[in-house]
């Protein structure tokens, strides 16, 4: 998996806690102010120019949300951080190790003669 698609992942699961409790959206799904978020999120990631060797959008020197989304987005982070240990403790651990030690560039290799 890639570290773009992690990141996907573990934004439309603290979007999921927040809107859950926020908005009481039915079921597992996520109401539409959440989904529209999440897929301008997705969108945004995909075209992000860091890449594979994108940190954490709190550390990123380049930002990708427009400042109404960016406020959004810090909003569901704010509630659902600290939260994700308890629901998903994998994709937390995983992303505050991702905060502690961002990502390296990859080095092109050169070729074995």
């Amino acid at each position: 998996m890639t570290p773009i698609e992690r990141e996907k992942r573990t934004l439309l699961k603290m979007v999921k806690l927040y809107c859950r409790r926020h908005h009481q959206a039915p079921g597992s799904g996520l109401c539409i102010d959440c989904s529209l978020l999440v897929d301008y999120a997705f969108e945004r990631l995909d075209k992000c120019p860091e890449g594979e060797c994108k940190p954490s959008c709190r550390l990123c020197t380049h930002h990708c949300y427009t400042p109404a989304r960016r406020k959004h987005v810090a909003l569901v982070m704010r509630y659902s951080g600290p939260r994700m240990i308890f629901h998903h403790p994998i994709a937390a651990l995983r992303h505050l190790m991702k905060e502690v030690r961002p990502p390296r560039p990859k080095s092109p290799r050169k070729p074995k003669p």
